[in-house]
C-alpha cells in the first residue's frame, strides 16, 4: 500500500493569501467556512434549469490587523447588480422602518425644500419617496436599471450608476453636494471599500450628514446568523472597523443606534472630521465597549463561530428529516437572498422543501438558485396547506406570521430556522 510522505514544512506549498480590502494586510484568519453557493440573486426561469450554475466558495475571513470580516470577491459588482432581484417595497415592515427614519432626519436635521438628500442604492425608491411627500429635493443612485426604473416612474431622481469617487466626483463639480447621504445595507455590497467611503465624504457638505445602515457584526455572532453571508456581502462590520474606515477617509463618528433589523443592525452617523457642530453621543461608547467585552478587538473573539453554525445546521436538518419521515408536507416562504446560504449549506433541495412563495413578481414562476425549488405566489399555500411552513427571510417573521396567521386554521406551523430551528 501506498504511504504519503509530508515535506518538511519549507517544501509545503504556500497557500495563496488575499489582501484586506480596507487595510491591504495578508487574510491568514478562518472566520468560517460554509462550503459552496451559487451566486443568492440568480433565480432561473424554466428554460434555465438544465444549465449549468456556476458556485463560489463562501469562505469568510478576518484581518488580523484590523479585524474586518470579509468574503474574497468571485464575481463583478457588475454581474451581480446590473439586474438586480430584489425590491425593497415588498417588505411593509421596511417601508414602515424606511417612513420613520425619513421623519427622524427631517426633524432632527431641519431638512425642508432646501436641502439636498442623496441615497446610494436608493433601489425601488422605497425611502425617498418619503422625502419627496416632505418636499425635500433627492437624487438616488442606483446601478441596477431594473429596479431604478420602478423608481424613476415614482417621480424619484435616479442615476443608473455605481458610486464611487469618479460619480462624487461629478456631483460635486456640478454643485450637488449633500446635507444628508445615506446607504441602507450597501456597505456590506461593496468590493472597493476605500473608494466607495472617499466617495461619500466628496458628496458631503461642510456641515452634512451621512448614515450609514449595516447588519451588526456582534449580532450575526451572537445568533448564528450565517445565512446573511453570502456573495453579494463582500465585508460585515462591528462599530470597530465601521469607525477605522470612516477615520481614514475624513470622516467623524459621532453617534450610533441599535436597530433590531435584519436581526440586529446599526445605523452610524458621520461628518467630516473638521466639523465640530455634532456631539459625540453617549452611545457609540457604550457600542464599542459592547465589542471590545465579546473580543471584537482580537482574533479570538472570532473563534468558535464555526461550531456555533455547525449546531444550527443540525438542529433544522433534525426537524426537516424526521417531518419528511412522518410525511408532513413543507413549504417555505420568501425567496430571500439568505436563503441560497442556508439551503446549500444545509444539504437541503425540494425533498425537504417542496416549494416556497414570495410576494415578489420578478420571483415567481422562477426557482431558487442551485436548489431549484419553485417560486410561487403565496396564494399557493393556502391551495395546498401544508404541514409546516419555513421562514427563509426570518428577520421579517413577524410580518409574515401575521401575514400567514391563517395557516393555523388546518393547523399549520411556522418553522423559524434561526438562530437555531423552532417551532411556532
Amino acid at each position: 500500500m501506498a504511504t504519503a510522505t509530508l515535506l518538511p514544512d519549507t517544501q509545503q506549498p504556500e497557500i495563496a493569501t488575499k489582501p484586506c480590502r480596507f487595510c491591504g494586510a495578508n487574510l491568514r484568519q478562518t472566520f468560517v467556512d460554509l462550503g459552496l453557493s451559487p451566486l443568492c440573486e440568480s433565480y432561473p426561469d424554466s428554460l434555465g434549469l438544465n444549465r449549468g450554475e456556476m458556485y463560489y466558495p463562501l469562505h469568510v475571513y478576518v484581518c488580523g490587523q484590523c479585524f474586518l470580516v470579509q468574503l474574497e470577491q468571485y464575481e463583478s459588482a457588475e454581474n451581480i447588480f446590473s439586474d438586480y432581484a430584489y425590491f425593497s417595497s415588498y417588505s411593509d415592515s421596511w417601508l414602515k422602518h424606511s417612513e420613520n427614519y425619513c421623519n427622524k432626519m427631517v426633524t432632527r436635521l431641519g431638512l425642508n425644500d432646501q436641502s439636498f438628500v442623496v441615497e446610494v442604492a436608493s433601489n425601488d425608491g422605497y425611502l425617498l419617496q418619503y422625502f419627496v411627500r416632505a418636499n425635500v429635493p433627492v437624487l438616488g443612485i442606483e446601478p441596477a436599471a431594473n429596479v431604478a426604473k420602478v423608481a424613476v416612474g415614482k417621480g424619484i431622481p435616479t442615476l443608473v450608476q455605481f458610486f464611487g469617487t469618479e460619480l462624487a466626483n461629478e456631483l460635486a463639480a456640478e454643485g450637488r453636494r449633500a446635507d444628508l447621504i445615506l446607504g441602507n445595507n450597501v456597505l456590506a455590497q461593496v468590493p472597493d471599500l476605500n473608494d466607495f467611503v472617499e466617495g461619500l465624504k466628496t458628496v458631503l457638505k461642510p456641515h452634512g450628514v451621512l448614515t450609514l445602515e449595516f447588519p451588526h457584526l456582534l449580532r450575526l455572532i451572537e445568533h448564528n446568523e450565517f445565512d446573511t453571508i453570502y456573495h453579494e456581502h463582500f465585508s460585515y462590520f462591528s462599530l470597530l472597523t465601521a469607525e477605522r474606515i470612516l477615520h481614514a477617509h475624513g470622516l467623524r463618528l459621532f453617534d450610533v443606534e441599535e436597530l433590531v433589523s435584519h436581526g440586529g443592525s446599526l445605523r452610524i452617523y458621520a461628518c467630516r472630521a473638521e466639523d465640530r457642530t455634532h456631539v459625540l453621543g453617549a452611545n457609540v461608547g457604550k457600542v464599542i465597549a459592547d465589542e471590545k467585552a465579546a473580543g471584537l478587538d482580537s482574533l479570538e473573539g472570532h473563534q468558535g463561530f464555526s461550531r456555533q453554525v455547525k449546531q444550527t445546521k443540525l438542529a433544522l436538518l433534525d426537524f426537516l428529516v424526521k417531518a419528511a419521515q412522518e410525511g408532513k408536507s413543507v413549504a417555505g416562504y420568501g425567496a430571500p437572498g439568505k436563503s441560497a446560504t442556508l439551503l446549500h449549506y444545509c444539504g437541503i433541495g425540494r425533498d425537504l422543501i417542496e416549494y416556497t412563495v414570495d410576494r415578489s413578481p420578478y420571483k415567481q414562476g422562477r426557482f431558487l438558485p442551485g436548489t431549484h425549488i419553485p417560486i410561487h405566489h403565496p396564494d399557493r399555500i393556502r391551495a395546498t396547506k401544508p404541514d409546516y411552513v419555513v421562514i427563509l427571510p426570518w428577520n421579517l417573521k413577524s410580518e409574515i406570521m401575521t401575514q400567514l396567521q391563517y395557516i393555523r386554521e388546518w393547523g399549520g406551523r411556522f418553522v423559524v430556522p434561526i438562530p437555531t430551528a423552532t417551532i411556532e
